[in-house]
Formats: structure tokens, sequence, C-alpha cells
């Protein structure tokens, strides 16, 4: 894994960086984008699951977004990972990955992450695996929605990645 960035500060989301979360997940090229209010509501609603990374100007070059699953709130399903084009290749969604979970582990207990990753997003696969490497717990993957489940078009089903048991010390 590559050293965490000094010059990077994990941090919380605003309302007011809704718009830098859209535009990073429209540039990306390989997540659903959601629509510019989702972002904003994200960032008021889901602050405290949900983290950037901003750049030595303050601005969010990265997050990571989630939430507790309300039918296991030990659960963090991580919703969305991107990084600004420019910044990728430094380690910075794993450095975002591992600052989520520990905090939200150190306001609940947290026993494991969820995640879909479509089939072929090798970028996801490799980031929740050695996530799961670096925290000592397996990877269970199953099917969630099938392709045909989308109403909108074609898309590729969604696997699910169950990562733990995740022990207080591991997060």
């Amino acid at each position: 894994m590559t050293a965490p960035q000094a010059d990077l500060l994990v941090d919380r989301p605003s309302v007011t960086d809704g718009a830098a979360l859209w535009r990073i997940a429209k540039d990306s090229g390989n997540l659903d984008l959601n629509s510019s209010y989702s972002y904003l509501l994200w960032c008021r609603d889901f602050a405290d699951t949900s983290v950037v990374a901003r750049g030595a100007d303050g601005e969010p070059v990265g997050f990571v977004t989630g939430y507790r699953r309300p039918d296991r709130p030990d659960t963090l399903l991580v919703w969305q990972v991107a990084v600004d084009a420019a910044q990728r290749g430094r380690g910075i969604a794993a450095q975002l990955l591992d600052g989520l979970t520990a905090q939200v582990a150190a306001e609940r207990p947290l026993s494991a992450v969820e995640t879909t990753i479509a089939p072929g997003n090798t970028a996801s696969e490799r980031l929740f695996t050695s996530y799961a490497a670096r925290h000592g717990a397996t990877v269970e993957r199953t099917v969630l929605f099938e392709a045909g489940e989308f109403p909108d078009g074609p898309h590729d089903p969604e696997v699910l990645y169950r990562i733990g048991p995740l022990t207080p010390t591991s997060h």
C-alpha cells in the first residue's frame, strides 16, 4: 500500500462540497452518476458516514460515501469511492477507506463493510480486497442485483462484497 499522503486532509464532507463530489464522480468515468442534488443531500445527511480528501487549497480531491445499514447498524455500506484523475495512483482511495471505517467505528461498533462492484471494475476489486487483507478480514462475494433488475437499460450485475468480521483493532 502507498503511504498516507501527508499533504491531504481527510475530513467529513459539508454541503458546500456537494458540487465537487458530483464533479469528481462525473469525471471518474466508471461510477453511476447520481443527480447533483443527491450529492448535496449526501453531504448533509450522511456526513458522519462519508469522508473527503482535501488538497492544500482545501478543495475535495476524492471522497468515499457510505451509510450504516438500517437493518444491520454494525455494517457500513460504501456507496461510492472516487478520486480526481490528477490524484490517482497515490493511495488516496485506500487512505480514505481506512479513515472512514476508523471514523465510523469510533462512534459505534463496526463489524463489516459492504460494497457492490460491477464485474470488470478491477480498481475497486483491488481496493476492497486490499482493505480486507490490511484488516485481517475475509471477503464474501454474492450477486446482489442481477443485470435484468435494473429498470434503466443495460447494466452489469452488482456483486456484493462483504468484508468481515472486523475487530475493534482492525479499523
